[in-house]
């Protein structure tokens, strides 16, 4: 088990390093052990985590990432995919001396989290999968239906403005093509792969959440270390995502309990 000395949380440093052919931007906040915190499509560092990030802080070495055409991070003439995302961030990872951190994704970012598993064992302590599926089944058809025609202005435009205050309006369009045609053509992890993975697995949703609570425990079943938490609320609010109704909530704060709680308890290898 990895711990280290707890501390008071630092404000946020931004930074940039070269990978795998794009200008890939992180912020790093706090001091102990390594926990990497991956987005949603469409978002940001900002939108997705600007909630917890500070409350991780305290008690964690937070690495926070922008993956490819997301925020501040470049893009490359390739479409996006999970496993480039994966391999990305594992590079990262090397560049910046960290042999083994734990890792959480939120619905887009829980899928490169599991790439990450998959691709990079070695990398992962444990793996917090937040708000994501890993086949279509988990998913209402309508919602897949969206992406035959996909429409900038399905886009919310709370991601848009956040966006703006970094990068171009052809930015922005260019990141809702690049994911939208990411969701258009995903495929289905297999259960067996799900088995494969070692380290210890929470998976988080919400009761109201784009993917069923269903599906999400049928993920954590399959997980030989797997724990399911399933919480009131929608796509994100228990964790304070942007687009949360209830800015107040205390959600968030319990939700940050619960994740040091399993960061720091020793792994079950019943």
């Amino acid at each position: 088990m990895m711990m280290e000395p707890k501390s008071r949380p630092t404000q946020p440093t931004g930074s940039y390093a070269s990978v795998n052919g794009i200008k890939m931007y992180y912020e790093v906040q706090g001091s102990g052990t390594p926990l990497v915190l991956l987005h949603g499509g469409g978002s940001t560092i900002k939108t997705t985590f600007g909630r917890i990030m500070p409350a991780l802080s305290k008690t964690h070495r937070v690495i926070a990432v922008e993956l490819q055409a997301h925020g501040h991070t470049g893009d490359r003439d390739a479409p996006e995919t999970f496993a480039q995302d994966a391999d990305d961030v594992a590079e990262l990872l090397k560049q910046l001396d960290i042999p083994q951190a734990n890792i959480m994704g939120f619905s887009n970012g829980g899928q490169t989290s599991l790439e990450i598993a998959l691709r990079h064992p070695g990398r992962v302590g444990k793996l917090i999968i937040a708000s994501a599926f890993y086949q279509r089944e988990g998913v209402l058809a309508a919602f897949w239906k969206g992406f035959d025609d996909p429409q900038f202005s399905y886009l919310p435009q709370v991601y848009k403005d956040e966006y703006l205050k970094i990068g171009s309006q052809a930015g922005l369009v260019n990141m809702f093509n690049k994911d939208a045609q990411r969701m258009k053509v995903f495929k289905d992890w297999a259960d067996e792969e799900l088995r494969s993975v070692q380290a210890p697995v929470l998976v988080v949703i919400g009761d109201r959440d784009l993917a069923t609570p269903e599906h999400a425990a049928k993920m954590a079943r399959l997980f030989p270390h797997g724990r399911l938490a399933i919480l009131p609320g929608n796509h994100g609010s228990y964790m304070g995502e942007v687009m949360s109704p209830n800015p107040d909530s205390k959600m968030p704060d319990l939700f940050v309990a619960m994740v040091n709680e399993f960061l720091e308890t020793q792994a079950d290898t019943n």
